[in-house]
């Protein structure tokens, strides 16, 4: 491995994922509903941003300006291409945390973000990114951080250390990172099938073997298999986190917000037993197995009294992103899946149907006579955005400021779905951040933006696409060989687009 690399997985590139948690957006209705006053959003930095695909999007979709790092220099390629076609507000690198942590011209930041890469880089690194957050981390400003968690994967890290092992000491290097990872994965079935005394102790391990075999080999390679890999519990994170004057705020992860969801009854009267707030954290993290954290940290976290948070949450404004008919009155948390009550979510969804954006306080008045309190009504909003059926909407100025950015990057990733399927997403200027669109949809707005109105046109339109490429679709497992059947199976999509995806799209801005 290069030495350019220090242990990270550098030979093969990260996939093209988005995250919304780190759209800083959304992490008011987070901070609201745990009574802390809202962070500004001026200025942001991602660090570690793979592609690059999140950082171009919040910068597109919002007022912010954006800077961000990310040392695999085809990554950081990608990133600085989308940057220049959005014209947006996003200064990109392709530096090391060492070497861009030290730049002098950067500016202080109210957010900054670390997905995921903390669990994969050395202690050295990570003493650079603390560092980094006590200099230029505003008074008030927020640090979103995710990484693998104790206890959640004490019983996996003993294989996953044996195949990253198997990958290094074994696998042939000249066959390349994915067919080392292939052999790694066949070993470790060939082990378990030995019936280890490990594997009686960890039965879970043989289903994890069998949901990563299914996975995709680069996201694998970055997820397991860098020389660095080290879960933590959340008072270690604490721990690292306490010089940059830091403070737990809560989860970015709406969900988790929810007791009922991970809890039960004895398990929440015993945590409130305990006065220390960062200790009933980490018991929580027992009680609920925790594999992986979402969480936002305050530099002077600031409490909101009832009547300011009452005021500000009323203010807010959400918009309904999934086909009415399409949301099921399921959630599911730590506890399993758990069903919501026709009762208080109905009238919800049904006021919301029509993809129009309203505030609480419009909803509290025209849900008030169904008999839904604010309660039910704070909690049913925290439940569907947690689920993914509502989204938090941003001021109208701000969206008018992102629409002309986010157009350029749009018609930008349509183009690319035209060769693929990697990037699944779209920028949104009504929320600041990334929709996901599947190939086939990106390719429909790609029609429509030539004139190809009609569900049949769109299908022939993406068709022609396919056809010049050699592609044909798969239903099934079934490939589609003749032309017309190629063509019905997308003037069906296209008229599901239509109906149903369409109009959320154009709520969204998206067109």
């Amino acid at each position: 491995m290069s030495d350019w690399s220090s242990g990270y997985m550098a030979d093969i590139a990260y996939t093209f994922g988005y995250y919304v948690e780190l759209n800083p957006h959304r992490s008011t209705l987070a901070f609201l509903d745990k009574f802390i006053k809202l962070p500004a959003n001026a200025t942001a930095c991602e660090l570690g941003f793979g592609q690059g695909l999140s950082t171009n999007i919040h910068a597109a979709a919002s007022g912010t300006h954006w800077y961000g790092t990310d040392f695999n220099p085809s990554q950081a390629g990608f990133a600085k291409e989308l940057a220049a076609i959005s014209g947006a507000a996003c200064d990109v690198f392709d530096q090391s945390f060492a070497e861009f942590c030290s730049r002098t011209d950067l500016p202080d930041f109210d957010y900054i973000g670390v997905h995921g890469i903390w669990s994969w880089i050395s202690d050295e690194n990570r003493a650079e990114i603390v560092d980094f957050v006590r200099r230029k981390l505003k008074v008030g400003g927020v640090l979103y951080i995710s990484y693998n968690t104790l206890p959640g994967w004490s019983a996996f890290a003993p294989m996953r250390h044996l195949m990253a092992e198997h990958a290094e000491v074994i696998g042939a290097e000249g066959r390349g990172i994915v067919s080392r990872i292939n052999d790694a994965i066949d070993f470790s079935e060939k082990l378990l099938a030995t019936n280890p005394l490990y594997a009686r102790a960890n039965p879970q391990v043989a289903e994890r073997i069998k949901s990563i075999k299914s996975q995709n080999r680069h996201y694998l390679a970055h997820e397991y298999f860098n020389r660095d890999w080290y879960p933590m519990h959340f008072s270690t994170m604490a721990d690292w986190l306490e010089p940059a004057k830091l403070h737990y705020a809560c989860s970015a992860h709406y969900l988790d917000h929810v007791n009922i969801l991970n809890l039960t009854p004895e398990q929440q009267a015993f945590l409130a037993e305990i006065p220390d707030v960062m200790f009933r954290e980490s018991v929580r993290d027992f009680m609920v197995n925790q594999q992986f954290r979402r969480d936002y940290w305050v530099k002077g976290a600031r409490k909101l009294a009832a009547v300011e948070q009452m005021e500000q949450f009323r203010q807010q404004r959400f918009l309904l992103v999934t086909p009415r008919a399409d949301v099921t009155l399921k959630a599911s948390g730590a506890l399993g899946e758990a069903s919501m009550s026709a009762v208080v979510y109905d009238p919800i969804l049904n006021v919301m149907a029509d993809h129009k954006v309203r505030s609480v306080a419009q909803l509290e008045v025209d849900l008030g006579a169904q008999g839904i309190n604010f309660a039910q009504l704070a909690q049913a909003i925290m439940i569907l955005a947690g689920a993914g059926h509502l989204a938090s909407v941003q001021e109208d100025a701000i969206q008018s400021k992102a629409r002309k950015a986010c157009d350029r990057l749009n018609e930008h990733l349509m183009m690319m779905s035209r060769s693929g399927n990697d990037v699944n997403y779209l920028a949104s200027p009504a929320t600041g951040g990334g929709i996901a669109v599947a190939r086939f949809n990106q390719l429909f707005l790609l029609g429509m933006k030539k004139g190809h109105k009609t569900p049949i046109e769109m299908a022939k339109f993406t068709w022609g696409i396919l056809k010049g490429q050699g592609q044909k679709i798969l239903i099934e497992g079934k490939l589609l060989e003749l032309e017309e059947e190629n063509v019905a199976e997308l003037q069906s999509q296209a008229e599901v687009f239509a109906t149903k995806t369409l109009p959320i799209l154009k709520a969204l801005h998206i067109l």
